[in-house]
């Protein structure tokens, strides 16, 4: 039923999986280390169709320098932060909320209401696209950091409350119990009770969600134009033409786009794991 162990298979399949896994962790990451390549390629590389091959020179401070210096990519990460910040804020703290009534207390239509959560889901987010932009446009939130901040809110929290529903049911309710019988107020477990104990998770969640958000494209170029609102994931466009694509310093921008998940997640690795396995072994 269950795989067995590499360390107690044969000599000669522990050989080839010690073969196949780099190789496929390389195959993984060609389209990054491709990427990384075009960053420090000069221009003319792609004129005369270098694509693949060695850079005829390393022109990395130059295509950096020209998308921190001579771009608004920064002014497009600074959006990207005041957007990613507040989104994962606001969601995760209306799904603990969410999440501590639909865990703690049976009163009727719990289900109900949680599947309400859970159903938002399922819908495919690009038949959305038309009634969420009228909606913004209704409410002059198009266009605007504000509007795509409480959009994101609004489509995270179903799945951030099924996380944290599903964490706290999993909780020791004796200690629950336990407060109410001492005569704490429900918002004092809460905070006081529930909510350290969650840590874990939110960590993990915290660092799902940052990457959620982060790496947006698409309700980037729905909902926002312009470098007054738009995230870095959509500003990367800039270095696009009408008639010529600069993929050198496009490639050198996605690469610093992708620095900050990278970065969190690095810096909440232990607690990210932890969040995720907590529960699996008694």
């Amino acid at each position: 039923m269950f795989p067995t162990p590499i360390a107690k298979t044969s000599r000669t399949w522990q050989i080839s999986y010690q073969i196949l896994v780099p190789l496929v962790m390389l195959i993984w990451l060609l389209p990054l280390l491709a990427v990384a390549n075009f960053s420090v390629k000069p221009e003319a590389d792609f004129v005369n169709g270098n694509y693949w091959g060695i850079p005829s020179s390393f022109d990395a401070i130059s295509n950096y320098g020209k998308v921190f210096f001579e771009s608004n990519m920064p002014r497009y990460l600074f959006n990207s932060l005041l957007i990613t910040i507040p989104t994962v804020i606001g969601a995760v703290a209306l799904s603990c909320m969410a999440g501590f009534a639909l865990g703690v207390y049976k009163f009727k239509g719990n289900l109900l209401i949680f599947f309400i959560f859970i159903a938002g889901n399922f819908v495919p987010f690009q038949i959305l696209m038309v009634p969420v932009r009228d909606l913004t446009v209704s409410m002059n939130l198009y266009d605007t950091k504000t509007g795509l901040v409480l959009f994101h809110i609004a489509f995270q929290t179903g799945f951030c409350t099924l996380f944290m529903r599903n964490f706290i049911r999993a909780l020791p309710f004796p200690l629950i119990e336990a407060a109410r019988v001492e005569g704490i107020a429900e918002w004092r477990i809460f905070l006081y009770v529930v909510l350290p104990l969650m840590k874990p998770a939110l960590a993990a969640l915290a660092v799902l969600i940052f990457t959620f958000i982060w790496n947006d494209y698409f309700w980037a170029v729905v909902l926002t134009q312009g470098p007054d609102a738009q995230p870095v994931t959509a500003g990367i466009t800039e270095f696009n033409s009408q008639f010529r694509a600069a993929y050198h310093l496009m490639s050198a921008g996605s690469i610093v786009a992708a620095l900050p998940p990278v970065i969190m997640f690095f810096l909440m690795q232990k607690h990210f794991i932890a969040g995720l396995t907590l529960g699996a072994v008694k």
